[in-house]
């Protein structure tokens, strides 16, 4: 049996249509596995006063949004945070997230409204250079 080119064309429409469902199912499960990872980000208390003076770097990754950051300590406060990489969508406007850190000498502060998952992104990310992790 053989196919007409328009059986031929119908073929090809009909595998790269699959294929491209096959993307955007892969593509929305990213997304959903990033948006619960960033809903299951937790932040634990830390005691500033207790972190040695120096600089710590540490990096926060949930597939869509990335932040790798230095945070500054001296005499007991964090002084400055400097954030070396962000990978974002939107997120840009989050970044103003670190001077209220900085202001409030803690991580769990609020977020900017519009840019939380980025917001969450970098906390996270401050908190991991204190910690010690990446």
């Amino acid at each position: 049996m053989k196919l007409s080119k328009k059986g031929i064309l119908l073929c090809i429409v009909t595998i790269f249509f699959f294929i491209g469902l096959i993307f955007v199912v892969v593509y929305l499960e990213s997304v959903t596995n990033y948006k619960k990872a960033v809903k299951a980000t937790t932040f634990s208390s830390i005691d500033i006063s207790n972190i040695p003076d120096g600089i710590y770097v540490g990096e926060y990754d949930v597939n869509f949004v990335y932040a790798k950051v230095e945070v500054t300590v001296q005499n007991g406060a964090i002084t400055n945070i400097d954030i070396l990489e962000h990978k974002n969508e939107r997120g840009k406007p989050a970044e103003i997230v670190v001077d209220r850190i900085i202001e409030e000498q803690k991580i769990d502060v609020d977020t900017v409204s519009g840019a939380t998952n980025s917001s969450t992104v970098i906390k996270k990310a401050v908190e991991n250079a204190l910690h010690g992790k990446k």
